[in-house]
């Protein structure tokens, strides 16, 4: 058996194929995803993944809690550690941790040992930059190394998707794979079809791949900032007419840097902004919020109230963990105030990318979306209106590109085996 491993920002999934069929591992109480999230208990002095970790640390068990762990990849906080069980630990060995997980619960299911591996990839980890974008690359391949697999191969996420989409194909297409997850937004355009599908080598199908570092987790900090924070105090009046300092705030909505504002520095710098503030009970919120690490509590929220108004209607975001009957009214306007320009720039990336690879916004075309931010109706609504005869297809947000690695694995290493 050969697997992929899509280990994504916000959610992981793991295939298996045999070069005939391919299918997805059950990771969690028989889900085919799992939140990429870590909790190390401090009270049982063991390690939580996926729902139970994020359930654990949001029921008030005293432990560290870290989620969107792919972020890091390509950025400074790669370099550093961070305190995990009284231990100074590298990211790195974090991520290694946690795809040891996925390895561990995927050799259970096929009862195999498994050192074989396609991981996926965004088409940028890092934006504009090449040198840190191959770091990225090999930090993870050393993260997966060090979790057991001997033999790392990687493939773009978007022509993983188109992969998957192939496979239901009965003639060619030529396609523009729109895939939105939790930290990127990645398009690959690729002629598919059913004589294309047996070749090993698609180098010559694959038209042009973008991509921008944007995605649902950058929706999260933009509603954040929009509904939860105003109620904490950002953009609040401050003395002499200005307004209080606010990178205070973009971490606390930005899910990997939340940790970082519970250290002793920022703890004592976060009481020294009470002196900005005209309005003292805006300053206290914040330090309520601090003081009882409601971070990510906080954020989990947020994100559930996204996903709420993503397809319309209205909801309230409950912020009683820090003052009791705090509500902030949040609808499918307000997501789409805060995430317009996001969206724009995304947009604009994909467009970039059918410029590149020579091919009209008008031709015949079909636009296959997957990834979970897809399901926002603001984005899918501008991509219609950019490339409106495109025909538009919705894959399996959540597990398209897993099961596309899948079947890259099988044919990238089924060839090496025949080699042998």
């Amino acid at each position: 058996m050969f697997i992929g491993i899509d280990f994504g920002t916000s959610n992981s999934a793991v295939s298996a194929s045999d070069g005939a069929a391919v299918s997805l591992v059950p990771l969690e109480h028989g889900e085919a995803t799992i939140p990429t999230a870590l909790f190390f208990n401090a009270e049982e002095h063991r390690t939580a993944f996926g729902r139970q970790a994020v359930r654990e640390y949001t029921e008030g068990t005293e432990g560290r809690l870290l989620r969107s762990i792919k972020s890091v990849l390509g950025g400074p906080l790669m370099e550093e550690k961070t305190m995990v069980a009284g231990r100074a630990t590298g990211f790195d060995e974090i991520i290694s941790f946690f795809l040891g997980h996925l390895r561990g619960l995927a050799q259970q299911h096929l009862d195999s040992e498994l050192t074989q591996v396609v991981l996926g990839r965004p088409v940028h980890f890092v934006d504009d930059d090449a040198k840190r974008d191959a770091a990225a690359q090999a930090a993870l391949k050393r993260a997966a190394l060090g979790a057991g697999f001997r033999d790392v191969a990687f493939q773009f996420e978007p022509i993983a998707a188109a992969l998957d989409y192939e496979l239901g194909l009965r003639e060619e297409e030529v396609v523009l794979v729109v895939d939105i997850g939790g930290g990127t937004s990645d398009f690959s355009v690729i002629r598919l079809g059913p004589a294309r599908s047996t070749r090993a080598d698609r180098q010559e199908d694959i038209l042009a791949s973008g991509g921008v570092h944007l995605g649902g987790t950058d929706f999260d900090r933009q509603l954040s900032l929009a509904a939860a924070m105003p109620a904490l105090g950002y953009g609040s009046a401050a003395t002499g007419g200005r307004i209080v300092p606010s990178s205070i705030y973009f971490d606390l909505a930005t899910w990997h840097k939340i940790n970082l504002l519970y250290s002793n520095k920022e703890m004592f710098a976060a009481e020294q902004l009470r002196f900005y503030y005209t309005e003292a009970a805006m300053h206290a919120r914040l330090m309520q919020v601090l003081k009882h690490r409601h971070g990510h509590q906080i954020a989990g929220r947020v994100e559930t109230a996204k996903i709420a108004v993503a397809d319309g209607g209205d909801t309230s975001l409950d912020l009683d963990i820090v003052e009791g009957g705090l509500l902030v009214p949040v609808g499918e306007a307000m997501l789409t105030t805060a995430t317009d320009e996001d969206i724009e720039r995304i947009v604009d990336t994909a467009h970039e990318t059918l410029k590149a690879a020579g091919i009209a916004p008008d031709a015949p075309l079909t636009l296959y979306f997957t990834g979970g931010s897809t399901g926002v109706r603001q984005l899918r609504q501008a991509f219609h209106a950019r490339f409106a005869r495109a025909k538009m297809v919705n894959g399996d947000m959540f597990s398209s590109v897993a099961r596309g690695l899948g079947v890259h694995a099988a044919r990238v290493f089924g060839e090496k085996k025949k080699k042998r």
